[in-house]
């Protein structure tokens, strides 16, 4: 991340940040790639999977993550799996790092659960799609596809035993 560009941090989204985090949005040839943050909000509410924080650069709101880790569900399966399920840099904090450096503190996150053995994303193929960026990160297509879109997966060690 360059020098001048201030920390990066995932924080909950409350009533006084929602308005700012709902504003955020992609550059206009990446919106075909992912949901707005009012839809992935709407979804997170209606499932008990969904794990989503505000993405913040300093003390402004920079994006925004959720992820589908099934080990918040209730009850938990026995081999639980954790995927990112939406994922997105407001165009204005694009390619300053902020991006690699929120999805770093995701992996970490993941890792820490000690639960997981990988982590799961997909992308929708095409001009301007995230698969650069994620593969830069060590994620790497595990043959599956979502959809139309491909998955890729992140090692992440072997899960802690209880």
């Amino acid at each position: 991340m360059p020098d001048d560009t201030p920390p990066v941090s995932l924080r909950e989204i409350t009533r006084d940040t929602l308005d700012a985090i709902l504003e955020l949005s992609v550059a206009d040839s990446q919106k075909r790639y992912v949901a707005t943050n009012a839809v992935s909000l709407a979804q997170a509410h209606f499932a008990p999977e969904a794990w989503f924080r505000a993405i913040y650069c300093g003390d402004e709101p920079a994006g925004f993550i959720m992820l589908e880790d099934h080990s918040l569900e209730s009850p938990p399966p026995e081999k639980p799996e954790i995927g990112v399920w939406r994922f997105m840099i407001d165009r204005r904090f694009q390619r300053r790092g902020v991006g690699r450096a929120a999805m770093l503190l995701v992996i970490e996150h993941a890792r820490r659960k000690g639960l997981f053995s990988s982590l799961l994303l997909s992308y929708v193929p095409g001009p301007d799609s995230p698969e650069p960026f994620y593969r830069s990160l060590g994620f790497r297509p595990n043959g599956q596809m979502s959809g139309e879109e491909v998955v890729m997966e992140l090692s992440l060690g072997h899960p802690s035993t209880p």
